[in-house]
């Protein structure tokens, strides 16, 4: 059983998403404030984030770029594109608008749990896949158990942040372009396009950056990308 925390000072708007979560079977913690949220995330340690952003105290903007190794979906009455590109950009792993239906905010909240176990892990795939380990100095890749790592420490992606790094440590030294990026990851990442592929490429370098301070991904402007 998965555990989610759910961030709202709304009442109602929490309890539905409670009721809904708890109904699918899994366990929730509510906090009320962007103050009580820290001290859930210290205790509890969730499974994922259901995150409002106009909190008392804290603000859930502030609060998500404080959030580390938790999968943190926004849900907001916010509906202007920019603010849910800057959100994507800090951290969140999707953005869900308020009203919202409660078996839309059910499957978003079970793909991101399903992503956090296996990035990567395309449906299609069976025990019958070879394991390899792709290594670029510190960062490592086991295609078998998708598991991203800098030295010890297991870096959580999203399905196209993971589909993407594959990409580039299976072309190490080379600059690949980005619609051979796309046409590379196309299979499992239908969903990224040319306009979404800057954002999860820096949403990438950020979490690789955040472990050691290495940026290992280098932008060449007007082509692609490669690992530095």
């Amino acid at each position: 059983m998965s555990t989610i925390l759910v961030i709202d000072d709304d009442v109602d708007i929490g309890d539905l998403m409670e009721r809904t979560l708890t109904h699918a079977g899994h366990g929730v913690i509510r906090a009320y404030s962007g103050t009580e949220a820290l001290l859930r995330l210290k205790s509890d340690r969730p499974d994922l984030v259901l995150l409002d952003l106009m909190l008392p105290g804290i603000s859930g903007e502030e609060l998500l770029t404080g959030i580390q190794e938790v999968p943190v979906i926004v849900v907001s009455a916010k509906t202007d594109i920019s603010d849910k590109v800057k959100l994507l950009m800090d951290g969140a792993v999707d953005y869900i608008t308020k009203p919202f239906d409660q078996a839309e905010l059910l499957a978003r909240v079970e793909v991101h749990l399903r992503l956090r176990d296996n990035p990567g892990r395309n449906s299609s795939n069976d025990k019958t896949d070879v394991v390899n380990i792709l290594r670029y100095g510190a960062l490592s890749l086991d295609t078998g158990a998708c598991v991203v790592r800098i030295n010890e420490s297991q870096i959580h992606l999203t399905r196209t942040e993971y589909a993407i790094l594959k990409c580039l440590m299976e072309n190490a030294g080379r600059v690949v372009t980005k619609s051979g990026i796309l046409d590379h990851i196309s299979i499992d990442t239908p969903d990224c396009t040319d306009d979404s592929l800057k954002m999860h490429v820096s949403n990438l370098r950020k979490k690789l950056r955040e472990v050691d301070g290495n940026d290992y991904i280098e932008s060449v402007w007007g082509i692609g990308f490669k690992l530095k």
